[in-house]
């Protein structure tokens, strides 16, 4: 008995860690500031929402539904657009931030005929994937030019 209970302890709280460890990650790469913002530019020339999206949920916007779909979206451009070109956020971060998107949107599914204000959090963390992405995105397109 001893040793199950040791057992399950030690799994759970390795979940847990892993699960720490990841949310930690994908924050340290959305605070991993570039130098100049091109992620606006980017999302101009590819009419992209995703900004609209931010600013509503910041002023408090109660309908999520059009804003995940927005971010949906501009997610699914992105993510073509990544794969056409593979030079933008390739490797493990690329799949980190789409798994945390993945994530958000299922925690958003959740969370949305529960709690709006889990909702509204669900969908800052999915906002904040897609301009990490369309800033590299856009950072990319414009290292040619320099």
């Amino acid at each position: 008995m001893f040793e199950l209970a040791s057992t399950a302890a030690i799994s759970v709280s390795s979940i847990f860690l892993f699960c720490y460890w990841f949310r930690y990650t994908c924050r340290l790469i959305f605070s991993a500031a570039t130098p100049q913002d091109h992620a606006t530019g980017f999302a101009q020339a590819h009419q992209l929402c995703f900004q609209e999206a931010q600013l509503r949920l910041s002023h408090g916007a109660t309908d999520l539904d059009g804003l995940k779909e927005m971010l949906d979206h501009d997610y699914a451009v992105l993510a073509g657009l990544m794969d056409r070109t593979g030079d933008a956020q390739s490797g493990i971060e690329r799949h980190m931030l789409a798994t945390h998107y993945r994530i958000a949107a299922v925690w958003y599914r959740a969370g949305s005929g529960i709690s709006a204000s889990a909702a509204h959090k669900a969908l800052e963390e999915m906002s904040l994937v897609v301009a990490h992405f369309a800033n590299s995105m856009g950072e990319c397109a414009a290292a040619p030019a320099a």
